[in-house]
């Protein structure tokens, strides 16, 4: 225990200070989706190429839709990776990757309103995602099933 744990650490300070190459998150690439009852979201990752991975999340209720989302990854000039978010076309933000273990990302912006921090997680066939203000405050979560 003490030594995964130790590995865990020196992989996420391994992240903070190298480079995460961009297809290291070819995990997220896929169609998933997540029903509650009558709500639906659901999110698809094209993977990386060109530079970019590229995703799209729409999310509604019944037949009609309520929200979307433009999102991509891509490398910044440091060459640390970003996520940018642009919910319902607005103009995208951008968040830090801070850690990266092969199936899980977390990217940040403290000075951004709300979220705070984005979170994924692949577990199999189901995509975890959560956003969050600081220290994981308000937190919001869905779990994607692959389509």
């Amino acid at each position: 225990m003490l030594r995964s744990t130790f590995c865990l650490v020196c992989l996420t300070l391994l992240t903070a200070a190298t480079p995460v190459p961009l297809t290291a998150l070819d995990w997220l690439a896929g169609q998933w989706v997540e029903d509650k009852g009558d709500r639906w979201t659901e999110e698809s990752w094209l993977p990386a190429r060109g530079g970019l991975l590229i995703g799209v999340n729409r999310s509604g209720r019944g037949t009609g839709p309520a929200d979307f989302e433009y999102m991509r990854i891509a490398a910044g000039a440091d060459g640390v990776l970003r996520y940018f978010g642009g919910p319902a076309g607005a103009v995208p933000v951008a968040f830090r990757l801070t850690a990266a273990d092969g199936r899980s990302v977390v990217f940040e912006n403290p000075a951004h309103d709300f979220p705070t921090i984005i979170r994924y997680r692949r577990d199999g066939e189901r995509l975890h995602a959560e956003v969050s203000g600081p220290g994981g405050a308000n937190a919001q979560r869905w779990t994607f099933e692959r389509r």
